[in-house]
């Protein structure tokens, strides 16, 4: 009887450690020239910007988290990078995931310089499709 008790409150306290330990995890992402992102930091900058909407928990995130961290800093100086983990549940996310209609990570979104959007990405690309819609970001 005691084996069974142990055997069924491990079937539901390992994975719901698990899955504390995946979801409060400190990953290292690609915020190269940002430190927390504000809607002034989003709204106005001057400069293009990248909005890349991430999770922890997404695999497809992780492989663009290392491809942003080989690629985007030759970029840093001219591109805005802002990375929103949509987990986070901020006032400021939750109005980014409204006002950008995010439905699926990763999704990139490249905005110019007066903060219009000329490229929505959803889902993971390759290093050269990045590279060259950074070069092309003005």
């Amino acid at each position: 009887m005691k084996k069974n008790i142990v055997i069924i409150a491990l079937v539901f306290i390992v994975p719901l450690m698990a899955f504390w330990i995946l979801s409060n995890s400190n990953t290292t992402t690609a915020k190269t020239n940002m430190e927390v992102p504000t809607a002034e930091n989003v709204i106005a900058t001057g400069k293009p910007q990248v909005l890349k909407f991430t999770s922890t928990m997404c695999l497809d995130c992780q492989t663009m988290n290392k491809l942003f961290k080989e690629v985007f800093p030759k970029y840093s100086n001219d591109i805005v990078l802002t990375e929103i983990s949509v987990q986070d549940g901020t006032a400021f996310t939750n109005e980014q995931i409204k006002k950008y209609n995010i439905t699926l990570v990763p999704t990139m979104i490249f905005l110019d310089s007066n903060n219009k959007e000329v490229r929505r990405v959803e889902g993971a690309i390759d290093k050269d499709v990045l590279e060259g819609y950074l070069k092309g970001l003005k």
